[in-house]
């Protein structure tokens, strides 16, 4: 367990724990405010990602922050990771033991962050962090309370570039989260 992340960044840097290092261009460590009360974790960096080292800035990244803007959440008040921290080829989905070695980074991100709210997007998301159990089909949009974390998992916005319907549901399911957090700060008053 490091105590800092810089502690922890410095130790991922030259990961070579799995096959995805062979072809990594940066790592992708994550991003953002790192006491933020909101967690977003995603699956693993694609190629711009990959390239600028930086989790959700291509396509999806984009669709993402707009959704965002749209219901008052900026970017800069979350924290965002991957359960992957190197890119997966041609961005398939991590394999198992790809997940297993990069989640001891992850917990530790989590750890560090101290969220009230996480975002699982996507089934890789959901089933690495909550059990293989779990089904996004099944779980989007229901919260999930586990350990004093409140877990919302919703559609991975990748899948929201290839049908266009699931777009609504990613809203309405981010638009729980800001409730969520308007609830937690109305007992802190």
């Amino acid at each position: 367990m490091f105590e800092t992340f810089e502690e922890l960044e410095k130790s991922i840097i030259n990961c070579q724990k799995c096959k995805l290092c062979q072809n990594r261009t940066n790592i992708v460590f994550g991003v953002g405010n790192k006491n933020a009360d909101i967690m977003f974790i995603g699956e693993g960096p694609g190629a711009d990602e990959d390239r600028l080292g930086e989790p959700f800035v291509g396509k999806a990244g984009k669709l993402m922050n707009m959704a965002l803007e749209a219901i008052g959440l900026k970017r800069e008040e979350l924290y965002i990771a991957n359960i992957v921290k190197c890119r997966p080829p041609g961005n398939r989905n991590p394999e198992a033991d790809e997940a297993n070695t990069c989640l001891n980074y992850l917990r530790n991100q989590v750890i560090l962050v101290k969220p009230k709210i996480i975002v699982l997007l996507g089934s890789v998301a959901l089933q690495n962090i909550l059990g293989k159990e779990y089904k996004i089909t099944a779980s989007r949009g229901n919260w999930i309370n586990q350990k004093g974390i409140w877990y919302m998992p919703t559609w991975h916005p990748a899948a929201l570039l290839r049908d266009e319907t699931k777009k609504i549901d990613f809203i309405n399911d981010l638009k729980q989260v800001t409730s969520k957090m308007q609830e937690f700060e109305e007992k802190e008053y």
